[in-house]
């Protein structure tokens, strides 16, 4: 049998256990074309919360009784894809939160376990450092000279856009929330600093830490966060708008500018990374590169067991991991 994770109700506000549900179904078989991947580890991400609801996005949304999303890594129990055999790992971009799943077309990546480990191709090899790569490079358009801000700085996505951003040259200054991940932004990954968005003057700290204004802003965030960087922004500055995770537990819905620029990828700039999948190659050869001469280091926050995604997202959500959160199945 499988064991899934599935949505029981749909959230309102921040998810409660309550809307989850663990449940067993038979295992699938695949079909031509298709492979069965037994799970090793899921990665929690934080658009699996704008999957929990109805309203129109980039995305469609996941129906009550069915497993939430998520990216999986695991191994290969059957196959009838001519590029995959048993035994193979792999990486789906649909696995979802349970212990087995069938992969077919696009969704696949062949993991290779000699250049990182297998959690970290849902992390800093994965959709999260694909991400960082494509926005920092390419949607940011950045350059040696800029002053960089990235919200959620200790984050999967946002310690990998820092780090990009210090490997060409930048200064980088990290939004985190608490002195621990702050420390860590500046300690860990290089950051020139780091300020705590929880700290009473706020606004005033970051505009101490970008004296010449503020270039690039790497958006993960939203709300408080982003209209405290707003004011800061220098003239013709470049904004990535990768996320607004502030803003998805709204229970007015997500703020309606704001979102649109992500999901309509508007010119401020919004966009997914899976429209950008001709970079892919070009950046597993970085970070592999990157990876190997230790020039970006990565973090996870692992949970134990399938029952414990539930927990593990709702405290990803709150800000209390460090790094990418996974769930080792």
């Amino acid at each position: 049998m499988n064991r899934r994770i599935v949505l029981k109700s749909r959230p309102q506000g921040m998810p409660t256990p309550e809307n989850f549900e663990l449940v067993e179904a038979p295992v699938p078989e695949p079909k031509e074309g298709e492979l069965l991947i037994k799970h090793d580890y899921i990665g929690i991400v934080p658009a699996a919360r704008l999957r929990m609801s109805e309203g129109p996005s980039y995305a469609p949304s996941t129906l009550v009784g069915e497993a939430v999303y998520g990216q999986a890594v695991g191994t290969v129990v059957k196959s009838r894809h001519e590029n995959f055999k048993p035994g193979d790992v792999a990486m789906t971009l649909s696995g979802g939160w349970q212990e087995y799943s069938i992969g077919q077309g696009k969704v696949l990546t062949k993991v290779d376990t000699t250049v990182a480990p297998k959690s970290l191709w849902l992390g800093a090899f994965g959709t999260s450092g694909f991400t960082a790569y494509v926005g920092i490079l390419k949607i940011a358009r950045l350059q040696p000279s800029d002053t960089v801000v990235v919200s959620a700085s200790t984050g999967a996505v946002g310690s990998v856009a820092g780090q990009i951003a210090k490997l060409h040259g930048c200064k980088v200054v990290g939004i985190a929330g608490g002195q621990q991940k702050c420390e860590i932004a500046v300690g860990e990954y290089g950051f020139d600093a780091c300020i705590d968005y929880r700290a009473t003057d706020f606004p005033r700290q970051l505009a101490a830490a970008t004296p010449n204004g503020i270039d690039v802003y790497f958006e993960n965030v939203g709300g408080a966060v982003r209209d405290a960087v707003w004011p800061l922004m220098n003239q013709a500055g470049r904004v990535a708008v990768c996320g607004l995770i502030s803003e998805y537990n709204d229970g007015k819905g997500p703020g309606p500018g704001w979102f649109n620029v992500l999901t309509k990828r508007l010119s401020v700039t919004g966009f997914i990374v899976s429209d950008h999948e001709e970079l892919r190659e070009e950046f597993y050869r970085s970070m592999a590169r990157w990876f190997a001469e230790g020039r970006v280091r990565v973090r996870e926050d692992v949970t134990q067991g399938l029952e414990n995604a539930p927990s593990a997202f709702i405290g990803m959500l709150n800000g209390k991991n460090l790094g990418k959160t996974v769930v080792k199945v």
